[in-house]
């Protein structure tokens, strides 16, 4: 399996960034797949998740409301629209994967659990 961010980089407050996922090797059934982010002396945080069969998404707090995840199975990406920026937002953002069925319920339980896969990150910087 292999995850791989692009997309980070420099911007203003106020402005937008989209992430992008590229993933291979997730083969067997379906996904909870994400993003998390992680600033200098911080907790990794979960920001936001979709579930690869369709129909449940999970937006943090601090997120909700200017941040969009998507996903195209065919392509196998995942997408971040990240719009309003803030400079609390500045970390590396991580995309991930973890086994998941709808049948266990929404998506945002699968944080309960440790994710298996996860990319090397990308860096967003959000500048005053």
């Amino acid at each position: 399996v292999q995850l791989v961010e692009s997309g980070g980089g420099l911007v203003q407050a106020g402005g937008s960034l989209r992430l992008s996922c590229t993933h291979s090797g997730l083969t067997f059934g379906d996904y909870a797949m994400g993003w998390f982010r992680q600033a200098p002396g911080m907790k990794r945080e979960a920001v936001s998740l979709i579930y690869s069969g369709g129909g449940s998404t999970f937006y943090s707090a601090s997120v909700k409301g200017r941040f969009t995840i998507s996903s195209d199975n065919a392509k196998n990406m995942v997408y971040l629209q990240m719009n309003n920026v803030k400079p609390e937002d500045t970390a590396v953002y991580y995309c991930a994967a973890e086994l998941w069925t709808a049948h266990w319920g929404p998506v945002e339980g699968s944080l309960k659990y440790e994710f298996d896969h996860w990319g090397q990150g990308t860096q967003v910087t959000v500048s005053a």
